[in-house]
C-alpha cells in the first residue's frame, strides 16, 4: 500500500507528533512524507518526499500573528500550482495533519483523504469553544483551511467518539520528571525581552524562557533566556515546577503528562488557541489573555497557589494508527 502523510509545518506540534506516528505508518506500506509551512523549530529524521511553501503565519512579538511578515511570505500562485500538480492519484491512502495543499488538492479532485490531527477534533460540536454571541469567522477559517470530512482527532480529553487523548512523544514518555523549582516558558508570539522584564518582577523564582526571537542565550536577574532547542526545552520541562505557555496543544499536554502546573496565554486573534485555552480552563487550568497590569500579580499567584491537574494519557498511538488503517485502507 502506498501512503502519503501530509504534515503542517507551522509550529512545532504537528512535526513533533509526526515523529512518533511515522514509524507506525511505515509498518503498513510504502510511506511518503509531505510538509508545507515555514515556522517549525523541529524537523523530521526521516526523508521528506515533498517540501512545499504552503500557507503559514509568522509569530509576532506582541501576542499575536505578525500580519505584515505573514503577507510577505505568502505565495498563493505557488500554492495553487502545488495543488494542481501533486501526484496524489498514485496513493492508496492519504493522511493529513492540518496541511492545506494536500487537503485542497483532494477536495478539488474528489480524492479520499482522512484527517489525523488536533484540529480534526473541531469537527465535533462537543469540543470546547469560548462562548460567542455572533457567528465566528475564525471558526470558518479553521474549518476550511485544510478541509476534511473523515478524521481521527486528538484533544486534552475524549470529547467525542473519534477524538483521542494526546500523542505524547516517546522522548517525553521516557523522561524522568523531577522538580528543580524553576518555571519553563514558551510563548513564541511574545518578545523575550518584554517577558524577561515582566517575569523578573516575580522575585524568588527562576524562569527559563525559550524564544523564537533570539539567537543567543542571555540572563536578566532571575530570568534565563534561550533560543528554541528541542532537547534543551525537554530537559527544562522535565525538571521544572510549571510551564507558562500559549494556547497550543502539544506543549500543555506534555507538561500535564509530566505532572507540571500549567498557565496558558493564548495568542490573540487565533481561534484554535482560544479554544484550547477554554478546554484547559474547563479542566481547572488558569488562563490569562494579555500582558496587562494584572499579569505579574496573576503569575505570582499561580506560582504561589497554582495546583497540578492530573491527566491520564496512555500510549495508544499504535492502536489508533491500526484502527485508522483498517477503516480507511
Amino acid at each position: 500500500m502506498n501512503i502519503l502523510y501530509a504534515i503542517q509545518g507551522t509550529g512545532n506540534g504537528h512535526i513533533s507528533r509526526a515523529r512518533d506516528i511515522i514509524p507506525h505508518l511505515q509498518n503498513y506500506g510504502n510511506l511518503d512524507l509531505l510538509i508545507s509551512g515555514t515556522q517549525a523549530d523541529v524537523s523530521l529524521t526521516q526523508p521528506v518526499s515533498y517540501k512545499l511553501h504552503g500557507f503559514s503565519f509568522v509569530f509576532g512579538k506582541n501576542g499575536g500573528v505578525d500580519n505584515w511578515k505573514t503577507f510577505k511570505i505568502m505565495n498563493l500562485p505557488q500554492m495553487f500550482k502545488d495543488i494542481r500538480s501533486l501526484p496524489l492519484e498514485k496513493y492508496d491512502l492519504i493522511i493529513n495533519d492540518f496541511e492545506p495543499v494536500t487537503a485542497w488538492a483532494c477536495k478539488l479532485r474528489r480524492i479520499p483523504m482522512v484527517g489525523l490531527s488536533h484540529q480534526s477534533a473541531f469537527l465535533s460540536e462537543k469540543t470546547p469553544r469560548p462562548k460567542t454571541l455572533i457567528p465566528n469567522w475564525e471558526e470558518l477559517i479553521l474549518k476550511h483551511y485544510a478541509p476534511v470530512k473523515e478524521a481521527v482527532g486528538f484533544h486534552f480529553e475524549k470529547y467525542d467518539d473519534f477524538i483521542n487523548t494526546p500523542v505524547i512523544r516517546k522522548e517525553i514518555r521516557e523522561l524522568e520528571p523531577i522538580n528543580n523549582g524553576h518555571y519553563s516558558v514558551y510563548l513564541p508570539s511574545y518578545d523575550d525581552t518584554k517577558l524577561a522584564q515582566l517575569l523578573k518582577q516575580v522575585k524568588g523564582t527562576r524562569w527559563e524562557i525559550f524564544s523564537k526571537h533570539t539567537k543567543k542565550s542571555y540572563s536578566l536577574e532571575n530570568v534565563d533566556v534561550f533560543p528554541v532547542n528541542n532537547e534543551a526545552f525537554n530537559k527544562s520541562l522535565a525538571s521544572c515546577e510549571g510551564l507558562l505557555t500559549g494556547g497550543g496543544f502539544e506543549g500543555p499536554a506534555e507538561a500535564l503528562f509530566l505532572g507540571k502546573k500549567v498557565l496558558s496565554i493564548p495568542m490573540t486573534g487565533q481561534w484554535e488557541q482560544q479554544c484550547n485555552s477554554e478546554a484547559l480552563r474547563l479542566m481547572g487550568i488558569p488562563v490569562l489573555y494579555k500582558l496587562d497590569a494584572d499579569f505579574v500579580p496573576s503569575v505570582r499567584n499561580w506560582v504561589e497557589n497554582g495546583v497540578k491537574v492530573e491527566v491520564n494519557y496512555p500510549d495508544e498511538t499504535a492502536s489508533i494508527i491500526d484502527n485508522l488503517i483498517q477503516k480507511y485502507r
